[in-house]
């Protein structure tokens, strides 16, 4: 059995490392595959703080600023990010970081980690490539936010949490765009490709560990999911 985890880089490292979220995730994950040898673990890492002030002074630096070039530098953040989380896994992540998911091959170990893979979209289209590959039929979406609200509620006191929502309702609320550094709960390429593959994806604050148990033992969990 594989689950992805698409852990999200503002968790990881909102500023710098999260050494104490880092230790207690790495126990848990640890902990949740010697329960069972025929689960695996998939972590599409995100780029997080380094990401957003790296693409900041970029684009106040630039004379002319490129999507591209702005999404290359975000991308080598979660690359950064990634082979931290892969290093901490040690023997059982025996695999090198994945930079392009549609040239993965075998799985070895138990882990398996990935990073950003090319402009165009987030590390969240990343880990939906993988979960068709390795047969995953949902994904955990973890980041700094415990549920999709239905608008930002930083900016609308009247956004309301989510417990459910279909691929179509939720990506009205996302769009179709991918813009560099855009924050959304879900990026809108990886949307569509969910759609289409008919994917479940989990929306859950990553900080919250014993919440992920749950979500990882089928149990009840706080939570959005999509597309369920």
């Amino acid at each position: 059995m594989t689950t992805v985890i698409s852990l999200g880089g503002s968790i990881v490292a909102p500023d710098k490392p999260d050494v104490p979220f880092l230790r207690d995730f790495l126990a848990l994950s640890t902990a949740w595959l010697e329960e069972d040898p025929e689960r695996r673990l998939i972590l599409v890492v995100g780029g997080g703080g380094p990401a957003r002030e790296w693409q900041k002074a970029y684009r106040e630096t630039a004379r002319r600023a490129d999507p591209d070039a702005q999404d290359w530098v975000g991308i080598m953040a979660t690359r950064l990010n990634a082979q931290l989380v892969k290093a901490l896994f040690g023997e059982l992540c025996p695999r090198e970081v994945v930079i392009d998911p549609t040239a993965v091959g075998i799985f070895p170990g138990r882990v398996l980690v990935a990073a950003g893979w090319k402009p165009g979209f987030s590390t969240d289209y990343d880990s939906v490539l993988l979960a068709e590959l390795f047969g995953a039929g949902t994904i955990v979406n973890l980041s700094n936010i415990a549920k999709v609200y239905t608008a930002d509620p930083r900016l609308d006191p009247a956004a309301r949490p989510i417990d459910s929502i279909g691929w179509a309702e939720f990506r009205a609320l996302v769009g179709d765009e991918w813009v560099p550094g855009k924050n959304v709960p879900f990026d809108p390429v990886a949307s569509r490709r969910a759609q289409e593959l008919g994917l479940r994806v989990v929306c859950a604050a990553g900080r919250d560990l014993p919440n992920l148990r749950a979500i990882l033992e089928g149990g009840p969990f706080t939570g959005t999911v999509i597309g369920g």
